[in-house]
């Protein structure tokens, strides 16, 4: 049986240049595909003599339409996984603005903004049931791409991969993370001379963050969390899981405690990515 991504998600989020970049990773991509001919393409591909060992589906307008399909294939024992594109709505709207593109619903919405939100309403059902969410509002074609290396490169392994993010509140909280923790009570290195140009990857910084007894105990307590938690995610069949962990600028307190939680799951033996989105900021 063929190994099957569904790519789907917000329109104008990515979805085309990630089947661009998943087609040079050797994955048989079919793009804007018809719900009708997904039983077809899926059987074509697990036959016997097919060459096809990895199929990518790339949504296109039928997007509630796909996920029964989806429920159907793993009821036929394929392993399924949907990956959900998605992009703040001020970013897809500057998207389509640079383009000229025309929205997808937009003859069903009064305007660039309303067809979005529309857009975003009915795929909430989508988003909430799928294996893995990027959030490309701050990523370039290219930021996308080393995402999705870092992803699918190795694509087959059944383990749950886990990535820890840092991030900043002041900038939103990223789109893609399934849990947020927030770290804004630790003292904040931002307020030493010596500390701000820094961040959370410098070792002074580090020091400060991690060996204050509140970011130790809140360690020590999330790992126990995130370690009761891992084994349930992998029994529910998630494949990805990002965890997200914030302070004020995302650049000192959070971007410390990120890496410490990652070198921790590390040394446990779980495979960690990791990511600071503010740090440059």
């Amino acid at each position: 049986m063929a190994d099957i991504l569904v790519i789907t998600g917000m329109s104008g989020a990515g979805r085309s240049a990630t089947a661009a970049v998943l087609e040079d990773l050797g994955w048989y991509v079919v793009d804007n595909l018809p719900t009708t001919l997904v039983d077809t393409i899926v059987e074509l591909a697990s036959q016997p003599s097919s060459s096809i060992e990895k199929l990518a589906l790339v949504a296109g307008r039928q997007h509630v339409e796909l996920m029964p399909k989806v429920s159907g294939l793993r009821s036929a024992g394929h392993r399924v996984r949907v990956v959900y594109l998605d992009a703040s709505d001020q970013e897809l709207v500057n998207r389509y603005e640079a383009t000229r593109r025309r929205h997808p619903l937009a003859d069903e919405a009064g305007g660039l903004l309303e067809a979005i939100q529309r857009e975003r309403t009915l795929l909430e059902s989508i988003k909430a049931d799928c294996d893995l969410a990027i959030d490309t509002t701050d990523l370039n074609v290219h930021q996308l791409k080393s995402r999705l290396l870092g992803v699918f490169e190795s694509s087959g392994a059944e383990r749950l991969e886990v990535t820890v993010e840092s991030f900043g509140f002041k900038f939103g909280i990223p789109l893609d993370a399934d849990i947020v923790m927030d770290v804004r009570f630790l003292p904040n290195p931002h307020w030493d001379e010596s500390l701000r140009p820094m961040t959370g990857l410098d070792e002074p910084v580090r020091r400060f963050v991690l060996e204050q007894g509140s970011a130790t105990r809140f360690v020590d307590d999330f790992m126990m969390l995130i370690s009761g938690v891992l084994p349930e995610y992998v029994h529910e069949g998630k494949s990805y899981l990002t965890v997200a962990i914030g302070c004020t600028g995302g650049r000192h307190r959070s971007v410390a405690v990120a890496e410490e939680v990652a070198n921790r799951l590390r040394q446990s033996g779980q495979p960690v990515r990791t990511g600071h989105r503010d740090v440059g900021r």
